[in-house]
């Protein structure tokens, strides 16, 4: 177990700013723990190396904290910044707000990702791509930095040109049907 964990870090998308939840998600309580805790808990299950992405003031405290290069540009900056700052070539890339994903979910997507060549490894349901729930390539950190040079900040449009290995709607069909779901607003906790 120590060697297949050796090969992969994995990243906590924390710095976002939530106008819709009125304060910082990360350190919103659901179910007695903050989505933080939760976030970091739940890495820690597929990996020993866990990070943070976001402002090293408010996180230091809970871990290694990495900062984003190119500010106030959402997700895209995050995984950015992640990319940039890892040594290795598998990187799991989390959104805080993610209560209901599983261990279960991440491993799958951890062997899914040791096995294929792809750049990124995502679950796509039928909402679309979830790339805040996936397995990036440090060679990703390349694709970001040219999207966000010519200021582009949207994920999805980067995936056509990519090699990908998506997770179907028939591989996720084992998995809890609310996994993805993530809280916007106060109604969602």
């Amino acid at each position: 177990m120590e060697a297949a964990q050796s090969d992969l870090t994995a990243f906590i998308l924390a710095g976002g700013r939530s106008s819709r939840m009125g304060r910082d998600k990360a350190f919103l309580k659901f179910e007695g723990k903050s989505l933080l805790n939760r976030a970091l808990l739940l890495a820690h299950s597929v990996t020993r190396d866990v990070r943070i992405v976001g402002s090293a003031s408010k996180f230091s405290a809970f871990g290694i904290v990495v900062e984003d290069t190119f500010h106030n540009r959402g997700p895209l900056g995050g995984i950015h910044a992640a990319l940039n700052a890892t040594s290795t070539d598998l990187n799991l890339i989390l959104a805080v707000d993610m209560p209901f994903l599983s261990k279960q979910l991440l491993t799958f997507l951890v062997e899914r990702a040791r096995v294929s060549d792809a750049v990124v490894t995502i679950p796509r349901t039928p909402s679309g791509w979830e790339p805040l729930c996936a397995i990036y390539r440090r060679s990703f950190a390349a694709v970001a930095q040219a999207a966000l040079n010519s200021g582009e900040n949207k994920i999805d449009r980067l995936f056509s040109s990519l090699t990908l290995s998506p997770i179907t709607e028939d591989d996720l069909r084992s998995f809890p049907p609310n996994q993805f779901r993530n809280l916007n607003t106060p109604s969602d906790l």
